[in-house]
């Protein structure tokens, strides 16, 4: 949303959203052994959350963390049986052990700004998925958030994109959190990127926000302006729609 980029083709974009999700990009699966060797003590009380299969029970049993039942997942998101079984099975992939903690989610996403520094843009998108604030993003978490991102009306989706720019929870944007956020965009992006970014253009963008977003010129953005400049704006409007078949 800040500084507005351009709109990218739906096709363009569904790759790269994929690709930015720990879930939707291929990896081996740990190796029984693995999962014994870390997960010795772990149980489950009782079988059957997202398993079709005997070895899906069997794998099952290594996991720390017990997500919910599927039918609860199913009332509480806007996924289908079997995109909830897609996406566990990428999550536990990723985490074998059913959470993922800050720095496991920043391990993952730096993989894919090898040429920036994505840990500060990381923390920012952790907090938003670690809704409850203990430090870890549980399949729960992350399912719930992605419905939302995707599934979720256009009020949801700027609701949540708020929360992730509302860095210490109180309700309102200031200037401080909005540049905090685009220099971390910056920093992912790395310094030698094409053409060359500037080094006021992060302080460039948070003006550029705030003037289009600020209503009341009273030096911060609440909920309610950010909703309705956003609903004004064409471009921010089509670029929440292209979410709308990403899976």
């Amino acid at each position: 949303l800040p500084g507005n980029p351009p709109v990218q083709t739906k096709k363009a974009l569904k790759q790269r959203f994929l690709k930015l999700l720990p879930c939707c990009r291929p990896k081996s699966i740990p190796s029984l052994s693995e999962s014994k060797t870390v997960l010795a003590s772990a149980t489950l009380s009782s079988p059957g959350f997202l398993a079709d299969s005997v070895e899906d029970e069997f794998e099952l049993s290594t996991v720390c963390h017990r997500p919910e039942g599927l039918e609860q997942l199913q009332e509480q998101t806007k996924f289908t049986r079997k995109e909830l079984q897609v996406l566990y099975r990428g999550f536990k992939n990723e985490c074998p052990s059913g959470i993922v903690n800050e720095e496991n989610f920043k391990q993952i996403y730096s993989q894919f700004f090898p040429q920036g520094d994505s840990s500060t843009y990381a923390t920012f998108l952790f907090n938003a998925f670690d809704t409850d604030h203990d430090g870890s993003v549980s399949f729960e978490d992350f399912v719930s958030g992605l419905s939302t991102i995707l599934r979720g009306t256009i009020d949801d989706r700027l609701n949540w994109a708020f929360n992730l720019y509302d860095l210490n929870k109180d309700g309102c944007i200031t200037k401080e959190e909005m540049l905090d956020i685009m220099k971390s965009i910056y920093d992912m992006m790395g310094k030698y990127t094409y053409p060359a970014m500037r080094e006021e253009a992060p302080r460039e963008h948070v003006e550029n926000f705030f003037q289009k977003m600020d209503r009341n010129k009273d030096g911060v953005v609440t909920i309610e302006e950010f909703l309705e400049s956003c609903q004004k704006d064409e471009n921010i409007m089509r670029s929440m729609q292209l979410f709308d078949s990403v899976i």
